[in-house]
């Protein structure tokens, strides 16, 4: 088990060092290109494997205990250690991060994005793999903090160097939040390792802040939380996302949105919680209030991107969608209850699914139209993506149904449980205020399922132009003369919807083979998670529950 953890974090960065040098004869296949592209596969794919195994041999019995252990100094001067261990809370973000890297690493196998040398892409790949696997299995504060950052130069290149439209003032805006962020959370972690004599983040959790004062304890939640926050992201913080999703290749927004937002979280409940439970009390109402407003501002922003005419882009909608879904996740964290926290945890776990699978969907249907323009999705596809590739549209509608948490998808228990958690917040916490949170969090959800079935309606359904208006003279003149689509199909003028569905309706490709051995366990995993959430909570609520109680079961 402890070769295992280890193998699972290290395997990703010697794949990246071995993705950059000249593969060997035998394995060169047709061209050097696919070599390293299938290097990316086998290694993403042992790495995964691994990770199952893990799983298998993990305690289930005994959830909340350290398993997979390995401690060894590594600078003892500082009292640094290379310590590693999972948990209940982590093995589940372990998994979700294997999965989603392997099937990132497979659909580019098939259909890489353009760009510079496919050896770079690998490698940052795997680089990117590596410091978030490290992120959630190290159990010191310093090296916490180093995996946190590891990730950063990965995804600027791959935004900045395989993105498009404005990639390189998104690439900048992401890693100067990010830094910036990251360089007063690095503030916080020194101060608690100094006050506590420890960087250990067991040892400091099983103190319970009890070694710390309220005020260094209010400081460190302070400086701490700020960069957890731009990296979840919680509004105001956010304004980074929507611009690199919009410019990233469809690999770079599964996982910046299936993975790296989890980072963010992840601090929270593994660092913040236990280490300085006095200062998150104080600053749980800030948060909570952030996050309900972060709720209602994402579906604000999607239902303006979905209305017609707006022009709005389909990968900037589901970006605006995580900011909503992720306030969720903080909302149950700021409950500092077993059951907001599971509820955070879980939709942490859903969002990673169904936002990944979102975004797999939405570039494929950007590379088949060329673009992800609401309006021209909506308008210029004749009998839509229901009549031109069935399929594929099918699935578009079970992701946005997923989203919007429809009970019986994964979806459901997150925003569930966070909002029940909201309904009775820990000890000391104002019960009104929260109330008022949950309100306003349950409204955000009606919000989401509008524009989410918004979208399902333009994009898989069309929208059809008034023909009651119009002479039958008229709809045939309109029919002969309008302009012509991209693919050659007709088109309406302006943005008033498609032609109704003709036997001369071009056909999109549907899911091709590739795309469904990507895409399948996402969306088979979306359906497990919501039928049996017991799955999940059966590992998260010993661990949350030992959590909170200070290190005590």
């Amino acid at each position: 088990m402890q070769f295992l953890l280890a193998f699972v974090v290290v395997a990703p960065l010697l794949g990246a060092v071995a993705a950059l040098l000249p593969a060997p004869p035998g394995l060169k296949g047709k061209n050097p290109d696919q070599a390293v592209l299938r290097h990316g596969v086998t290694v993403t794919g042992a790495v995964l494997v691994a990770t199952i195994v893990l799983a298998v041999g993990f305690d289930h019995d005994h959830p909340a205990t350290m398993q997979a252990t390995t401690d060894i100094s590594w600078i003892p001067a500082l009292d640094v250690r290379i310590h590693l261990g999972i948990d209940g809370i982590s093995l589940p973000l372990l998994l979700l991060t294997a999965l989603l890297t392997f099937l990132c690493a497979l659909y580019s196998y098939f259909k890489l994005p353009a760009g510079p040398s496919p050896k770079a892409f690998v490698a940052l790949v795997l680089v990117l793999e590596s410091g978030t696997l490290a992120t959630f299995a190290v159990l010191d504060l310093l090296l916490f903090f180093l995996a946190f950052e590891m990730v950063l130069i990965p995804m600027y290149f791959l935004i900045a160097r395989w993105g498009a439209g404005q990639r390189q003032a998104a690439a900048w805006k992401f890693i100067l939040y990010t830094l910036l962020g990251s360089v007063v959370m690095l503030l916080g972690i020194l101060l608690i390792g100094l006050k506590s004599g420890t960087f250990d983040m067991v040892a400091l959790a099983t103190d319970n802040g009890r070694g710390l004062t309220t005020s260094v304890q209010v400081i460190a939640v302070l400086a701490i939380g700020l960069g957890l926050a731009v990296k979840t992201p919680m509004w105001p913080l956010h304004s980074w996302l929507p611009d690199a999703h919009t410019a990233a290749p469809t690999v770079g927004s599964v996982l910046l949105a299936g993975v790296l937002l989890k980072m963010g979280t992840y601090g929270f409940v593994r660092i913040l919680l236990p280490i300085a439970p006095d200062g998150m009390r104080t600053f749980a109402p800030y948060l909570a209030a952030f996050a309900v407003v972060g709720i209602v501002y994402g579906s604000l922003a999607c239902l303006a991107l979905a209305r017609t005419g707006a022009r709005g882009d389909l990968k900037r909608l589901i970006a605006y969608s995580s900011v909503g879904h992720m306030g969720f996740v903080l909302l149950g964290i700021a409950t500092m209850t077993p059951t907001g926290v599971n509820g955070a945890l879980f939709a942490n776990i859903a969002h990673g699914l169904i936002t990944g699978l979102l975004f797999f969907l939405v570039g494929a249907i950007k590379d088949r139209y060329g673009t992800a323009d609401l309006d021209t999705l909506a308008g210029a596809t004749g009998a839509a993506l229901y009549g031109r590739a069935p399929r594929l549209g099918a699935l578009l509608a079970f992701a946005a149904i997923a989203s919007l948490g429809l009970p019986g998808l994964a979806g459901f228990w997150g925003e569930m449980l966070t909002l029940f958690g909201a309904y009775s917040p820990a000890e000391g916490l104002s019960r009104p205020a929260f109330r008022t949170f949950m309100a306003i969090g349950a409204f955000g959800t009606l919000l989401t399922a509008a524009y989410m079935l918004i979208v399902v309606r333009r994009v898989c359904m069309g929208e059809h132009p008034p023909q009651a208006r119009l002479s039958p003279d008229d709809r045939a003149e309109q029919a002969a003369d309008g302009p012509k689509a991209a693919d050659g199909g007709p088109q309406p003028s302006g943005a008033a919807g498609a032609w109704p569905v003709t036997s001369t309706t071009p056909q999109l490709a549907d899911i091709q083979t590739y795309e469904a051995a990507a895409w399948t366990p996402l969306a088979a995993l979306t359906v497990l998670a919501g039928l049996w959430p017991a799955v999940l909570l059966g590992l998260t609520d010993p661990a949350v529950q030992k959590l909170l109680a200070g290190g005590k079961s």
